[in-house]
């Protein structure tokens, strides 16, 4: 096991993510695909992320031990305006005209941004899923089912970002570890927003954080306790019994070994707030 250098972490990404494409395409309904297709970048100009850069430096806190936390309370008094004009210039943007490293970023930012302000909007909250904006989508109850935002006149959820855009667009189970629901047991929200130079590297450094942290893979006496996240989306990562292989592409030596000998003893997840 090397030290997940970047070209061995991106050349599985790229065989991880075949399967994935096919699946997720598969269960994208006739009206999303016809949505996607106007969405579908095919373009080569770049969307400018860097008002959102500044604020997550500002506002996201690294533990130390590979979990980032959100100060929400400073954020909402200092940062909640600069949110909304970052988000104002999203909407702006086409995404056909981006290219496609740029579009994964938009999207992923696009999802963030409005993630935090929505819980800017309802703070303090304890958890995200006690915003009930009138469906929950998997997770039933939350803000993830609303109609929230307008792109290229088309109306979205954030359900419909991850779900109808992110995952069939790109193909990528590396995506969950971009997009941030709010939550502790969620991979990390990133200290820097997602370009299309950064992309890749971006989201292969929150894999490694998630899988090498407890929330996201913990192994105690032989058994894998992991996030639910895994369980969710299992197809995603090469199915049930691909995941495995996913963890360790991505653990630290030792932590493989753990990984290597266990068997995947349940699943969990935890719904409070991601909050410094």
């Amino acid at each position: 096991m090397t030290e997940n250098p970047a070209a061995e972490i991106f050349s599985r990404r790229r065989l991880l993510a075949g399967t994935a494409a096919v699946a997720a395409m598969a269960a994208v309904p006739t009206v999303a695909r016809a949505a996607m297709r106007q969405l579908a970048p095919r373009g080569s100009i770049a969307a400018d992320h860097s008002g959102f850069d500044r604020l997550l430096q500002a506002y996201v806190v690294p533990d130390g031990s590979g979990y980032n936390a959100v100060n929400y309370r400073r954020f909402r008094a200092e940062g909640l305006d600069a949110l909304r004009a970052y988000l104002a210039e999203l909407g702006k943007v086409e995404p056909s005209w981006l290219s496609a490293a740029e579009a994964h970023a938009y999207w992923i930012n696009l999802y963030n941004a409005k993630t935090l302000e929505v819980v800017l909007d309802h703070y303090p909250v304890g958890s995200i899923r006690e915003i009930d904006l009138g469906g929950g989508g998997l997770f039933g109850r939350g803000p993830w089912s609303r109609k929230l935002l307008s792109i290229a006149g088309i109306e979205l959820s954030l359900d419909d970002i991850e779900h109808e855009i992110v995952r069939p667009l790109f193909g990528d189970p590396l995506s969950h570890y971009g997009l941030n629901c709010a939550s502790y047991s969620c991979p990390n929200l990133a200290t820097r927003a997602y370009t299309g130079p950064n992309v890749e590297a971006l989201l292969a450094q929150g894999a490694a954080e998630y899988v090498n942290h407890p929330r996201g893979i913990a192994v105690s006496k032989g058994r894998i306790t992991a996030s639910k996240i895994y369980s969710w989306y299992a197809g995603d990562f090469g199915g049930r019994r691909g995941l495995k292989r996913h963890w360790l592409a991505f653990a630290n030596p030792a932590h493989a070994r753990q990984i290597e000998t266990a068997s995947i003893g349940g699943y969990r997840y935890d719904w409070q707030l991601n909050e410094a």
